[in-house]
């Protein structure tokens, strides 16, 4: 086409008599045809342009097919794919000439109008380029066969049964055997776009082809190669020396030029590695991983953001890679905030107690920013790594009381949030800065951080000396507030009560009387209730429940995947799945999810499901074991230790519930049945009494009762108004019992 300047002057709106006239002009004179390709040129502008109008003009193209000349030839069969299916009558009266043409001198014009063939979803076309497409398979020219291997995918698209019912797939699979390595790698990607869309070819390479295929890797295009690597991914390593020998000589492609031969190469290499045994080798391998990463952060925004993605897969999986590289993640001030949060999580993920100080320096940078939801990231990391590197949460804590004291609103509340998960991890320790949050109280106007504030102040309350006149402060509003502050009101008030009475018995009906009876919310309405019954008949159970010791947290590891979904990704890496870090199913519906392949050499027990499968059974043992349950057992509940577990009377007899041991005895010998006898005795007892409770009305009245105790100073204090009444459920006295659409 003409230079950028006379291009623009194509794209106007045509009339179809103008440019059928135009088109039809020129005449003998015209030797090289340049009125007829000026025309030709702007009905694909307006063909471009989504200007329908231009179908009227298909006749007219139709007979400028004739013409021998390769650049008209390339306009009227773009054409022709475009407006084919609307007409496809006269889309036919091309088809000799398309014929003719596969036949010419030139391979440019043969492989054009194969091309153009097997692109035209019309039925005549579909069936008419299958013998030809036989012939072209074994074309002299390379491209070709090259073109021809790729329609062979193209018509498959089309119509699988016919493909499937010649022998054009064994055909294309015998183009593998090709001299040229163009040939060969087209084939491959043909075989691969076929092996996705169908369930009935299963497409397997063994070591010897893989080792052929892998050694004509430098001989490839940039795609060839892409094709190669990805095909790789079908071989099954049956030893770890040939998966480790393989890794190895596809090792010099992380330094191509191209991101995509990069990351595909990385994708091969992660999935070779869990089929290699040998720590060594694949230690040296994780090396490799490393400096292409950094490489890919050199170029633009775009490939960037692509390769961070990966980097927070990669190093979920493989934790060595990148271990040392910490610094290259650091923010620039001109990256786009999607790379820069990015990179937050990367820093978060590499930091260690070497590099803590480092990174904090950083991070408190970071929180000067100009963007705010960068800022808030920053504090919220900063708060996090203390939670994740014990060592440094000192150091932590120092750098966030020092962003505090800049008086910064949404930094205060993004650090009071943080802290609040600080003193959830390290119960009774740094209360000295409680003080500090009290006195920027009047900068929380968020309902995260004002949850978190009022957590605080119910936790420490016996520590804080106002906690009260604090907590009234808040509740001032309580009606006003979102559901997640008047939840963690509720929860402080009562916090407040247990440990003060004196201070929190003014407070505590107030608070249960708007959550039971001035709220629609069911989450609210159940805890208030649940924490009036719990006051009413058990203050000491509900101290030990409210305020009881709870397992400390730990670090929320940015973009954590659960097992099965990692093992997933990282079969995936450099896809657009990985920028989700989400199953590819999930992305794209009729994709088709890749597993690993069962082998000798696949080292099952460094899989991400095996360890978490096991880690979750010697969760389970330790927790059976604190109960003294017995492990052995099938039976979860059932304890030869203790016989006389949930029995009616406690002595092991069976009375009062009628399901004792089988023989009566109260040692629960006999046929040992006597515990899980007893344990379905409990369970049907507390289905029934629960069903009861849910066929009464609700609480008559407030659930708050004054009541005096003698001796003077009248008092309020938690107490049932009604005493519950059991209802039998049955009024009586027995219980019976795939296209790729992106989502």
């Amino acid at each position: 086409m003409s230079a950028g300047g006379q291009d623009a002057k194509l794209f106007a709106r045509g009339k179809v008599a103008e440019l059928r006239l135009e088109l039809n002009s020129g005449g003998k004179k015209d030797k090289n045809f340049s009125s007829k390709k000026i025309a030709l040129k702007k009905i694909v502008a307006n063909m471009t342009m989504s200007n329908n109008d231009m179908v009227a003009l298909f006749p007219d193209i139709v007979g400028c097919m004739h013409i021998q000349s390769l650049e008209i030839k390339k306009m009227c069969f773009l054409f022709l794919v475009n407006y084919a299916r609307i007409k496809p009558d006269i889309a036919l009266k091309a088809l000799p000439i398309i014929q003719e043409d596969l036949h010419d001198n030139n391979p440019l014009v043969r492989a054009l109008a194969l091309r153009t063939m097997s692109y035209i979803h019309v039925r005549e076309y579909v069936e008419a380029t299958v013998p030809h497409l036989k012939n072209l398979l074994r074309d002299a020219d390379p491209y070709v066969r090259k073109t021809a291997a790729f329609c062979v995918a193209k018509l498959y698209d089309h119509d699988r049964t016919l493909v499937e019912a010649s022998d054009l797939i064994d055909r294309l699979n015998g183009m593998l055997r090709d001299e040229n390595p163009t040939v060969v790698s087209s084939a491959l990607a043909g075989l691969m776009d076929i092996w996705e869309r169908s369930e009935n070819i299963k497409l397997t390479i063994d070591y010897a082809s893989a080792s052929k295929i892998v050694s004509i890797l430098p001989d490839c295009s940039e795609w060839g190669q892409t094709y190669i690597l990805e095909a790789m991914m079908n071989y099954v390593p049956g030893d770890t020396a040939e998966a480790a020998l393989l890794a190895e000589r596809i090792s010099p492609r992380l330094s191509h030029s191209n991101s995509a031969v990069v990351l595909t190469c990385i994708r091969v290499i992660l999935y070779l590695l869990n089929y290699i045994a040998d720590q060594k080798v694949i230690s040296s391998l994780c090396n490799k991983l490393s400096p292409p990463l950094v490489t890919l952060l050199s170029k633009g925004p775009e490939i960037q953001y692509l390769a961070l993605r990966n980097a927070l897969l990669i190093l979920q999986r493989r934790p060595e890679v990148l271990r040392n590289d910490i610094r290259v993640f650091f923010c620039k001030y001109n990256d786009p905030i999607y790379v820069k949060v990015t990179k937050l999580e990367l820093i978060f993920m590499l930091a260690t107690e070497k590099n803590i100080k480092e990174v904090l320096t950083e991070l408190a940078e970071y929180a000067t920013e100009i963007d705010v939801d960068f800022v808030r990231k920053s504090v919220r990391a900063i708060g996090k790594l203390a939670i994740k590197i014990p060592p440094s949460s000192q150091l932590c804590i120092s750098t966030l009381l020092t962003l505090v004291s800049t008086k910064v609103s949404y930094i205060v509340q993004e650090a009071t949030v943080v802290i609040r998960n600080i003193f959830r991890k390290y119960p009774n320790q740094y209360e000295s800065i409680i003080s500090t949050l009290c006195d920027n109280l009047d900068s929380l106007d968020e309902p995260e951080a004002k949850a978190a504030m009022i957590w605080v102040i119910g936790q420490y309350a016996d520590r804080i000396e106002d906690s009260d006149v604090l907590l009234e402060d808040f509740l001032d509003a309580f009606r006003e507030e979102t559901h997640e502050v008047q939840l963690a009101l509720l929860t402080a008030t009562v916090k407040l009560f247990i440990q003060r009475p004196t201070r929190g018995s003014s407070l505590v009906p107030k608070v249960l009387k708007w959550a039971t009876e001035e709220t629609d919310n069911p989450d609210l309405r159940d805890r208030g209730y649940m924490y009036w019954r719990l006051l009413s008949l058990a203050p000491e159970e509900a101290k030990k429940i409210v305020m009881g010791e709870k397992p400390p947290i730990t670090a929320e590891e940015s973009e954590k995947l659960d097992p099965a979904t990692l093992e997933e990704m990282c079969l995936n890496v450099g896809t657009l799945a990985t920028v989700y870090l989400k199953p590819v199913s999930q992305v794209f519906r009729s994709a088709r999810a890749r597993k690993l392949q069962d082998s000798p050499a696949l080292q099952r027990s460094e899989l991400p499901t095996v360890k978490a499968a096991q880690q979750a059974r010697d969760r389970a043992a330790s927790e059976r074991g604190k109960l003294g349950i017995d492990t052995s057992s099938t039976y979860p509940f059932h304890s030869t230790s203790s016989p006389n577990s949930f029995n009616g009377n406690g002595n092991g007899n069976g009375h009062g519930n009628g399901s004792g041991n089988g023989n009566g005895n109260g040692n629960g010998n006999g046929n040992g049945n006597g515990s899980v006898g007893n344990l379905s005795a409990a369970v049907s007892e507390a289905d029934l009494y629960f069903a009861g409770v849910g066929r009464q009305s609700s609480f008559g009245g407030s659930p708050i009762v004054e009541q005096h105790h003698g001796g003077g100073g009248g008092g309020w204090v938690v107490n049932q108004h009604a005493p519950q009444q059991l209802v039998s459920p049955g009024g009586g006295d027995e219980h019976n019992g795939v296209q790729d659409l992106l989502l």
